[in-house]
């Protein structure tokens, strides 16, 4: 979580209390968000460098506090660049959807899948529908799928939900090494309609999930197109507020947790968050990365959001390109991002709150104000298409001294 200071003169060049912030906020309700905003949050983070081709430390830089399973599979040189836990077992959480689409089509062309079955598939591998997951696992036999997939693609660490959870699907035992394993069926064994079908759902992969959550962290942040993804997240978060409605969604059949672990055939830790970025990287889908992922009781998602984006920078995937920009911590919450730097109806979407966000240029806007704050600067999020004022960044000037202004009209 991080503390901001936003001034507009020298009075306030320092982070009010934390209360002073809280009780003065009830402007953005009105001005800026159009929901209940913000609590204040600690300390800044620094920016850092982006822009360049991906090259990362000797080994993955995993946040303290978290617990991470990380593969990454160079298919150029048949090798792995990075290893970290890769056989430990998480929860699946979604990625287990790329086991039960392949379970369906695996005697299935996808060009002839009758109309109900293509939207379901396509919902459940874009925009990670639940609804979708639970009706396949309920009428192709539930945990039978995990065995069937297992034993098809040679799967090791991979076990159905434990027992007294066998109706969560969510709760499939995964590793980094089977989702790797998982993708090298689906890219160099699968018959190439369902090579096509999958990847090209992935590659669609929509900002906003079924259920308002922002699937766009790991490998969709930390690397510019082209790239796949199915990501997945399970605990106790904030519902999500994606999208330009903002509004909260039923939580998915897969986030539910017993108040403590259990474990089944394979021993997985079901309470803790989970927040997993799983997809290709590069021409021709070179690089092959998981990272799964396991956060302290009580992490919001925009903390897990953000150290999985960290992690997932420091990884050294061959073929990858890290986005041009600087990254930047933000507090409050349902901070909106908007088509153009003024307020008004051009609502695009809400950030989850605290996340860290890549700012690519700066221009001057509508001036909003946030006592003891006013700013007429506004920060352009080049991976979410619109601006945000710089009130909700973590730096203490209005303006952010190490980024570009911005040179197009919009």
């Amino acid at each position: 979580m991080f503390r901001i200071a936003r001034h507009s003169s020298p009075t306030f060049r320092r982070t009010p209390p934390r209360r002073l912030l809280a009780a003065t906020a009830a402007l953005l309700l009105l001005s800026v968000t159009g929901a209940a905003l913000p609590h204040s949050v600690a300390a800044a983070t620094e920016p850092s460098d982006g822009g360049s081709t991906a090259v990362a430390p000797a080994s993955p830089q995993v946040p303290a506090g978290v617990t991470a399973g990380v593969a990454v599979f160079d298919r150029q040189t048949g090798t792995f660049t990075e290893q970290l836990a890769p056989a430990a077992t998480f929860r699946s959480a979604s990625v287990v959807k790329l086991l039960i689409a392949l379970d369906f089509l695996w005697n299935r062309s996808p060009d002839t899948l009758p109309a109900a079955d293509r939207t379901r598939l396509d919902a459940m591998l874009r925009s990670s529908q639940d609804a979708a997951a639970s009706h396949y696992w309920s009428a192709y036999g539930g945990s039978a799928i995990v065995g069937r997939m297992v034993t098809r693609l040679g799967l090791t660490d991979t076990a159905p939900p434990p027992a007294g959870y066998e109706g969560y699907w969510g709760y499939t035992a995964m590793s980094a090494r089977d989702t790797v394993k998982t993708y090298r069926y689906i890219l160099e064994s699968a018959p190439a309609p369902v090579r096509s079908f999958v990847m090209d759902r992935l590659r669609q992969s929509t900002r906003c999930a079924s259920d308002s959550f922002d699937q766009h962290f790991g490998i969709a942040g930390a690397f510019d197109r082209p790239w796949a993804v199915k990501q997945g997240w399970s605990g106790r978060y904030a519902q999500g507020n994606c999208g330009p409605a903002g509004a909260a969604a039923a939580r998915g059949t897969d986030v539910p947790g017993p108040a403590s672990p259990a474990t089944g055939g394979a021993s997985v830790d079901l309470s803790r968050p989970a927040l997993h970025t799983t997809g290709t990287v590069g021409a021709g889908d070179r690089s092959i990365v998981a990272v799964l992922t396991l956060h302290p009781d009580g992490t919001s998602y925009g903390k897990a959001y953000t150290d999985l984006g960290r992690l997932t920078r420091s990884l050294n995937v061959p073929g990858g390109t890290a986005p041009k920009g600087k990254w930047y911590g933000t507090w409050g919450q349902d901070v909106a991002v908007r088509a153009a730097p003024v307020v008004g109806d051009n609502l695009l979407t809400r950030l989850p709150a605290g996340v860290e966000v890549l700012v690519g240029c700066q221009k001057k806007g509508q001036q909003v104000s946030v006592p003891p704050y006013t700013n007429d600067w506004w920060a352009y999020l080049p991976q979410y298409g619109g601006y945000v004022t710089n009130i909700y960044l973590s730096h203490p000037d209005n303006q952010l001294p190490d980024v570009p202004l911005c040179t197009n009209p919009k």
